[in-house]
């Protein structure tokens, strides 16, 4: 699992003059604000409000539970949003928010752009905090007591925090490049070295039935 950070030749081309090809305008400082509501790990982008566990539990069961489940576990084939604890190193790891998500403001931001299904950005800044309080504390997160804000914040501490880490192949896989790889001819021409007789070469069985081993 790993964050995957930019690297420095994509840098440079965004601060290279950007490009027009003379459609549309420049969106208004209104118009951008109404997308630009992502929050960063450090709290950044959070809005101001606030919400318990126990207002949670009372917006998640009318408006999320028909699909995530009255205890997170998941309905049908929507996803599982609680337990899953010890799962990611086995063959059929369980990624929820309490097994898997490095940050609480991936919780957060993922509500806040998508949730409720089909009525995505409808919730109030308070109801973002309680149903984000709600579903920490279904994964043993956060206290029954608990009240989000801003102020409580940085006081979450996901358990798989440790599990995420920058992209360091630059470093960890320098051993494995190649600085001069093949771009051409790499590799020698496909030749036909025999060729079918017939076309039914299924093979048949002592009664002369197909399909045999």
């Amino acid at each position: 699992m790993a964050l995957f950070s930019s690297s420095p030749s994509f840098a440079q081309d965004k601060a290279a003059a950007p490009r027009k090809f003379n459609i549309g305008r420049v969106a208004t400082p209104q118009e951008i604000s109404g997308w630009d509501i992502d929050v960063r790990p450090d709290g950044q982008g959070l809005p101001d409000g606030k919400g318990s566990v126990a207002d949670g539990e009372e917006i998640y069961m009318a408006k999320c539970a028909a699909c995530h489940g009255e205890f997170g576990e998941g309905a049908g084939r929507w996803p599982v949003l609680a337990s899953g604890k010890g799962t990611l190193k086995s063959d059929d790891p369980v990624k929820t928010v309490g097994s898997y998500f490095p940050y609480a403001a991936s919780v957060f931001d993922y509500v806040r752009h998508a949730m409720p299904f089909g009525d995505a950005q409808s919730l109030t800044n308070d109801e973002l905090y309680a149903v984000t309080a709600y579903v920490l504390n279904l994964n043993d997160i956060v206290p029954e007591d608990f009240v989000l804000s801003k102020e409580t914040f940085g006081n979450i501490k996901m358990p798989n925090a440790g599990g995420f880490y920058d992209d360091d192949r630059e470093t960890a896989e320098k051993a494995f490049w190649n600085p001069k790889p093949c771009m051409s001819d790499c590799k020698p021409p496909v030749k036909v070295t025999a060729r079918a007789r017939v076309i039914d070469v299924t093979p048949e069985d002592a009664k002369g039935r197909p399909g045999a081993d």
